[in-house]
């Protein structure tokens, strides 16, 4: 078999860019196509005939409003993937997606959400089936229900409502969201979505959703906050009464080490410095935990906890004269 020409190959990385692209949004207009792509029309046209002689089904709406599609097919393309393949892949993803194991449930979700692109709809039947057969065990992250999962990360990605009941104030409520990310911490999956009741962006813990479903109403998308940092902002400081602030000398990957991201966020200043943003129920625990970790440090807000801080450090003093004038302990 002779080499690929570099013609062909050009013609392949196109067509698997024309992929992905359909991969990334519901529907894409072929002159928008055409313009990312950097050919004309036409040959968009027939690169996607290309796919479809692969396998992908690829759907052409008419009109002036139409465009090209990528939705479920009756076959996974036979270079990829046959029947069995197929559903084994999507059983480890959906028990990695849903699992305890830290950092491989974000890549298994993002793979599972690919391949929901295709999967044919004779195998989500059996694809369910199987999944509820899988379990996992150990410490790290809150188990899921990777259906749950997987519903909200196809509602993200193709940009359509959701809903679900969630505890608020001791009592369930439905909530009706845009939602935009599914957040990992080391611990827990997240959702942040802007809340359609409340007006407002908001962060869900996933394991706290009940009757989870999408909705076909469509949404254009919001100028969002970064979804790691607003999460963890949440998880680490807004969720309690009291936020604070520290100046710590160290450098902020040492810091990070020391702290799990759930508990603190650490932004560099500088080399050799960082601040540290956390929360808790009381002023005393801020103070113990950033005092634990060994390095100097300054507090930088709230104004009260500088001045707790000043009075327990008159405290301490007191307590180490008084043992150190006794005479009565002897560490050498």
């Amino acid at each position: 078999m002779g080499m690929a020409s570099g013609a062909e190959r050009g013609t392949t990385e196109r067509v698997l860019t024309l992929l992905g692209l359909l991969q990334q949004r519901p529907v894409r207009t072929g002159p928008e196509l055409a313009e990312r792509l950097g050919v004309t029309p036409r040959t968009v046209r027939r690169d996607v005939e290309r796919l479809r002689t692969l396998g992908y089904p690829v759907h052409a709406g008419q009109g002036v409003g139409g465009g090209y599609r990528l939705g479920p097919g009756q076959d996974l393309p036979p270079l990829l993937l046959d029947d069995e393949e197929a559903i084994a892949t999507a059983v480890s993803l959906l028990a990695g997606a849903g699992g305890a194991v830290t950092g491989a449930g974000d890549a298994a979700l993002r793979a599972l959400t690919k391949l929901d692109q295709v999967l044919p709809v004779r195998l989500r039947h059996e694809v369910r089936a199987l999944a509820g057969s899988v379990e996992s065990f150990g410490g790290g992250r809150t188990p899921i229900d990777p259906e749950v999962l997987t519903t909200l990360a196809r509602a993200c990605r193709d940009e359509v409502e959701a809903g679900f009941d969630y505890p608020s104030r001791s009592e369930l409520r439905r909530r009706r969201v845009e939602p935009y990310r599914l957040v990992a911490s080391d611990r827990r999956w997240y959702l942040l979505a802007y809340d359609l009741d409340r007006d407002g962006w908001r962060s869900f813990r996933v394991d706290r959703m009940t009757g989870v479903s999408a909705r076909s109403w469509r949404f254009r998308p919001r100028v969002a906050p970064d979804a790691a940092t607003y999460v963890q902002e949440g998880v680490a400081s807004r969720a309690y009464p009291y936020q604070a602030r520290f100046l710590v000398h160290a450098p902020a990957d040492t810091v990070r080490a020391q702290v799990p991201a759930s508990a603190a966020v650490v932004e560099p200043r500088g080399n050799e410095l960082c601040e540290v943003l956390s929360g808790a129920g009381n002023l005393d625990f801020l103070l113990m935990h950033v005092l634990l970790l060994g390095h100097d440090f300054e507090v930088l807000d709230p104004p009260e906890l500088g001045r707790r801080c000043r009075v327990l450090a008159e405290r301490l003093l007191s307590a180490g004269a008084t043992s150190a004038g006794s005479g009565d302990t002897d560490l050498d």
